[in-house]
């Protein structure tokens, strides 16, 4: 007998994926995590019943949420990661031999010990000596941070459940604090494709203009995400994600990537016109 799961990704649209067999299962004390192998997908991480990611099309999500900053800042040394539990974020972080501290904070445990045992590939370098794990609440944690860190990846889950609070007003203006004077926020920016998911990428949106004198959007195409379109946000004080981008100074650092490079990073902020109507509705500032 087969075994399929399948994500509702909508009240109308289910996506499912052929297993071979359930490697994980677990209730925490925040959510529902399980693992899945698969023939087509590699191994599947789903939380609460949605997709976090896979070993076949990660790649796509953590190239895109850590090296468009990079790129933008080479000079970015000292970095806070909110979520990124699977430690696929992190991995890409410590391909710089310039920074020089990562604090990642995920309030679930369960899920970063269950990624290191199951997931070996993605969360292989949350042991580097620069990468500093803390267990907590990320809203809570920037809450007392002060102008502290060049580059801030969030990198959540939906805002449903625990990751509800990294959606908030309160949540972003506590990141604008915590960064320095250069600093840059990047997030996972939902869907603009679904209702639901196009509904809270234009409040986060919104929220965010309130407090960076820069910012942007930009896509990716992640397979097993909802609709395939994903969108990613970037705010800064200081840079801007387009015209500061150095392509020779990145592309000599010899960064080997499978889906970033610098002409597509100029490329990915051209959006189509259904999405920067959505911006736009959100109250979209053309920096």
């Amino acid at each position: 007998m087969e075994m399929w799961y399948t994500e509702e990704q909508t009240q109308n649209v289910r996506f499912s994926i052929r297993c071979d067999k359930q490697k994980y299962s677990a209730q925490s004390e925040f959510q529902r995590i399980e693992i899945f192998s698969t023939p087509e997908f590699g191994d599947v991480l789903v939380l609460d019943d949605r997709i976090m990611l896979t070993t076949k099309d990660s790649f796509i999500y953590h190239e895109m949420i850590t090296h468009v900053p990079m790129a933008t800042n080479p000079g970015i040394k000292n970095v806070l990661v909110i979520g990124a539990g699977d430690g696929g974020t992190v991995k890409e972080l410590t391909r710089y031999k310039t920074i020089e501290n990562i604090d990642m904070v995920d309030i679930d445990r369960m899920v970063i010990d269950a990624c290191k045992e199951y997931l070996p590939s993605v969360a292989s370098k949350l042991s580097d000596p620069r990468v500093h794990v803390h267990i907590d609440d990320g809203l809570r944690f920037v809450r007392g941070v002060e102008n502290k860190y060049d580059l801030i990846i969030v990198d959540s889950t939906d805002p449903i459940g625990p990751g509800e609070g990294l959606f908030t007003t309160e949540f972003y203006g506590n990141c604008f604090k915590a960064l320095n004077d250069t600093g840059i926020l990047v997030n996972q920016h939902e869907s603009p494709y679904y209702k639901t998911y196009s509904r809270a990428m234009r409040q986060a949106h919104r929220k965010i203009v309130e407090f960076f004198p820069i910012c942007k959007v930009y896509q990716a195409h992640i397979p097993t995400y909802p609709s395939g379109h994903w969108l990613f946000g970037f705010a800064s004080k200081k840079y801007h994600p387009v015209h500061d981008l150095d392509e020779g100074a990145w592309n000599r650092l010899g960064i080997d990537t499978e889906y970033y490079n610098t002409r597509l990073h100029k490329g990915c902020f051209a959006l189509p016109t259904y999405v920067t109507k959505q911006l736009m509705e959100g109250e979209y500032h053309n920096n």
